[in-house]
């Protein structure tokens, strides 16, 4: 299936978490979107692989996504090299995406700022016809995207511009919510992280997007960071 939008992500939820609304507006749209996780967040205080799995397809039916994948990379320790990189770029020529939304270019977890490197170099080199690659025992055809941008995850970054959410930030959260294991659990008794405080969605999440969001007259909004410059038709395009 070609997708016009196809985002990844280091862990299931973070996709979710850094660009839900942005899918959500354009599936609206009538565009094609899906997620690719690379890892199945195994190495997570909380859950299990089987745990996340479930909660990432609960999360894919909220976001009506078309396509889900995870690639089964070793959360933690996948790395940027010539392996990892050809199943990133069999994959983008697989669904042949228009638009690539990766992790950010550096996070508090490292994994974050890791993928967005493997993730930008797999672009580049899946639009590279000596760079071969097959599925299902068929040769593969180069593929080039037009756009690769960067949501804004745990860390405070300045975004290159922010994509309007409103109508979508309630049912964003429902998707984000999907993800029980990973935040606040009253009942839970394994160990605290960073996102199981009590008020982490409240704060981390909801005001950080109404942050975004106030700087262009929205209620709420998601932030991106840009490889190049992007362009406009017009300048009636930034009103």
């Amino acid at each position: 299936m070609k997708l016009d939008i196809l985002a990844f992500a280091a862990h299931p939820d973070d996709a979710e978490l850094g660009c839900g609304g942005t899918l959500l507006l354009h599936k609206s749209l009538g565009k094609k979107i899906g997620i690719v996780d690379l890892t199945k967040g195994e190495m997570g205080t909380r859950g299990t692989p089987e745990t996340r799995m479930q909660e990432a397809e609960a999360a894919s039916q909220v976001l009506k996504l078309d396509v889900r994948e995870n690639l089964g990379f070793a959360d933690c320790f996948f790395r940027n090299d010539m392996d990892h990189r050809m199943k990133v770029i069999s994959v983008i020529r697989k669904y042949q995406p228009e638009i690539i939304l990766a992790t950010a270019v550096r996070d508090r977890h490292p994994d974050h700022g890791r993928a967005a490197q493997l993730v930008a170099e797999s672009s580049f080199h899946a639009a590279l016809v000596k760079v071969e690659t097959s599925s299902n025992g068929k040769p593969q055809n180069a593929w080039k995207i037009k756009a690769l941008y960067h949501y804004i995850q745990d860390r405070n970054i300045n975004p290159d511009f922010v994509v309007d959410i409103s109508g979508w930030m309630e049912i964003k959260m429902e998707a984000v919510r999907c993800f029980k294991s990973q935040f606040y659990n009253s009942s839970s008794q394994e160990p605290e992280t960073p996102l199981t405080s009590k008020h982490f969605l409240e704060r981390a999440v909801e005001s950080r997007s109404a942050e975004l969001g106030r700087g262009v007259g929205a209620a709420f909004a998601e932030g991106f960071t840009a490889a190049r410059i992007p362009g406009i038709k017009d300048l009636f395009s930034l009103i």
